[in-house]
């Protein structure tokens, strides 16, 4: 018999659906038999592969399939040879692990997964990339490195291959339920259950030597009716381990009478048949906890998840969350902040159960429960980056003790690791449909939370997708308000990341559903962005009419701050056209704008792009007066570093015109204004302010 092993480690990845990293130095799992499959699986990452028969370079990765069923151990197979292999020291860059399929059984979209792997390399990719773009981000980050990636529980060739690397240095192994037809060289090998001497020692490891040895023949007749699967055998040995008392020809005995009662396949039986005699066996408030598990976003939960479906104490939650880890039911992450994750081989189980037991209101109504303190949590995680003193934080005091984190770092800490479940919550909450005014207030606050733990900058890639969901949402229920602004916040990423034309598109439609309610700030915004796209992709005309549309909408309603910013704007298009009269115009419209509001500085920016546009049309006289009242205000408004910019202007202004001892003294004022020599301030227009 084929010696087999299991990995009885039991903890689960923080990282959830993103992936995860093997840390260096990390203890490995105790590992049992399947020493064959081992000694094969690397003999064939040491053989030649059929590039290198045909006599040619290999082009790609090598890839090393591990197939067998959900429960088998085929992911503990994986991490172990990784671990083998990554020993000596052969991929430097390490070993990354990127799940393929989500609890529930849904395939891992692949621009998810290719996010994830390269954020495992500390690699982003802009927001709003294309699943192709991201493959040959992949492709490139990998074709500098030698790493070992482990594709963990793939559902086809498809999803798969765009992940490989162009390079022969890294190694890919991939765990499935089947072959990968489509992928060339792939290197298969198929497992079964563990064999008896393996499965034994899995059991005597949990429930000890002792109730093994008092009866070792009905222990194999024990593994037998599990029929050798890991999952199995480890829900069995938790079982007997909560209970000194029963003997292993009890639990033998129970397994048998249940397979005539399974409706599972053969194949599944034995595993179905485990899970069923441990739910069975649960106090009922434990085993209402369980089947409400199947909610939990991506199979993570903490012990806020489990107190809110479960509609109990938290304290309660968590001492129910650690026994059923002690039970083989969940994985935890084993952290000072402790997540749980459902095992993915169990996921169709638990949902099985809780679709049978359950009535779909109660469903309904935990899953309310969850999602409404997965908002009250994002709220207290935001406003605890809030002075003492703001109104965020006076309303965080009231809330419950629980509820709360003692200072930012807890917070963001706590936002970092559970964030896939969070994602996973909001998308999952988009795509039932049935509760959107929660799914829409967590979305606003997982993005409200994000920016303040993490800058709009850094979260980008992730606020671009919450930005979709709140789209479809918007879409579905036909909320022009709601839809305007999720347009807006995706074109305005779109126009960052250099996506211009498809920015515009989204003006458009923004402006189409700002007028459909009624809300003036949507299609003011709308049609200044436009405007901004059109200066972008050098359409000067279409952008002069843009921010026209837009200026004659401040103007009527009296916004003359909004007004002030928008002429700069038409001056800068119209400098940048070569209409030079019009800009001037604009320009001191902005002026005049902005000294009616009391506004020094900005008013002095405007004349200095008011004196730059008379000096480009040949009128340096009047440019030289002008930037001198612009100096002028500067040192009214007290603001040195804008007043030695318009100095050293006004130099070289002064050279232009033939007079440079007189540009001279203006180059020493800013300097001693600046306090250091050769220091610049560049001035910002109010053409480019946002």
């Amino acid at each position: 018999m084929t010696d087999q092993a299991v990995d009885t480690s039991g903890p689960a990845s923080a990282a959830g659906t993103a992936g995860a990293k093997e840390p260096p130095g990390a203890v490995p799992p105790q590992f049992f038999g399947r020493e064959r499959e081992l000694k094969a699986l690397q003999e064939d990452v040491e053989g030649a592969g059929l590039d290198t028969l045909a006599g040619r370079k290999a082009a790609r990765a090598r890839v090393l399939l591990i197939a067998g069923r959900p429960g088998s151990g085929r992911s503990a197979l994986a991490a172990e040879l990784a671990r083998r292999l990554a020993e000596p020291g052969d991929y430097p860059d390490g070993v990354l692990r990127v799940p393929l399929t989500e609890p529930g059984g849904e395939r891992v979209p692949l621009e998810r997964a290719a996010r994830g792997l390269l954020g495992l390399l500390s690699l982003t990719a802009p927001p709003g990339t294309g699943e192709d773009e991201l493959a040959e981000m992949v492709r490139e980050a990998f074709a500098v490195r030698r790493a070992l990636i482990v594709l963990d529980d793939a559902v086809d060739a498809e999803q798969v291959d765009p992940l490989l690397p162009d390079n022969p240095d890294c190694l890919v192994v991939a765990t499935a339920t089947g072959p990968l037809t489509g992928i060339p060289g792939v290197r298969p090998c198929t497992i079964g259950g563990l064999d008896a001497g393996s499965s034994v020692q899995l059991l005597a490891r949990t429930i000890g030597q002792v109730r093994i040895t008092v009866d070792p023949r009905t222990a194999e007749t024990l593994t037998e009716e599990c029929g050798g699967q890991p999952a199995a055998l480890t829900l069995i040995a938790g079982w007997l381990a909560a209970r000194p008392g029963a003997s292993v020809a009890d639990v033998a005995k129970q397994l048998r009478e249940r397979q005539e009662d399974s409706e599972q396949p053969a194949a599944t039986q034995p595993l179905a048949r485990a899970f069923r005699l441990v739910h069975d066996s649960l106090p009922p408030a434990a085993a209402r906890t369980l089947r409400l598990l199947a909610l939990a976003p991506a199979g993570l939960a903490d012990a806020h998840t489990a107190s809110a479906l479960a509609g109990c104490s938290v304290s309660a939650a968590q001492s129910t969350l650690d026994d059923f880890v002690r039970f083989g039911l969940l994985r935890t992450n084993g952290a000072e902040l402790p997540q749980y994750e459902v095992p993915g081989c169990l996921a169709p189980l638990v949902r099985a159960v809780l679709e049978e037991r359950e009535r779909p209101a109660e469903i309904q109504l935990a899953r309310a429960r969850m999602l409404e303190r997965t908002v009250r949590r994002l709220q207290a995680c935001r406003a605890v980056t809030d002075p003492e003193d703001s109104p965020a934080r006076r309303r965080l005091a009231g809330l419950p003790r629980s509820l709360r984190f003692p200072h930012p770092e807890s917070a963001a800490e706590w936002l970092r690791i559970r964030e896939p479940a969070l994602l996973a919550a909001a998308r999952a909450a988009v795509r039932e449909g049935d509760l959107d005014t929660l799914a829409r207030r967590l979305v606003a606050a997982l993005v409200r939370a994000l920016a303040a733990h993490r800058g709009t900058e850094d979260a980008a890639p992730v606020l671009y997708g919450l930005h979709g969901l709140v789209l479809d949402v918007a879409v579905r229920r036909d909320l022009p308000r709601e839809k305007a602004a999720a347009l807006l916040n995706l074109a305005d990423l779109d126009a960052r990341t250099g996506r211009t034309r498809e920015a515009l598109a989204r003006y458009r439609a923004a402006l189409d559903a700002g007028r459909a309610a009624n809300d003036l700030y949507a299609t003011g915004r709308a049609m200044e962005s436009a405007g901004g796209a059109y200066a972008e992709l050098g359409d000067y005309n279409r952008a002069s009419d843009w921010y026209g549309r837009a200026l004659a909408q401040r103007l009527g309603q009296g916004e003359r701050a909004e007004a002030a910013r928008l002429y700069g704007r038409l001056g800068a298009v119209h400098t940048y056209a070569g209409r030079y009269g019009e800009a001037l115009r604009d320009w001191r419209a902005a002026a005049s704008g902005h000294r009616r509001l009391g506004d020094l500085p900005a008013q002095a920016r405007a004349l200095s792009e008011a004196a730059r546009v008379q000096e480009y049309a040949g009128r340096p006289q009047e440019s030289l007066h002008t930037c001198r009242e612009a100096v002028d205000l500067a040192r009214r408004a007290g603001d040195v570093r804008l007043q030695a910019a318009l100095e050293l202007r006004l130099a070289d202004t002064l050279d232009r015109l033939g007079d440079p001892a007189a540009a001279r003294l203006h180059r020493a004022s800013a300097d001693r204004l600046l306090g250091e020599k050769g220091a610049t301030y560049d001035i910002r227009s109010t053409s480019v302010e946002t």
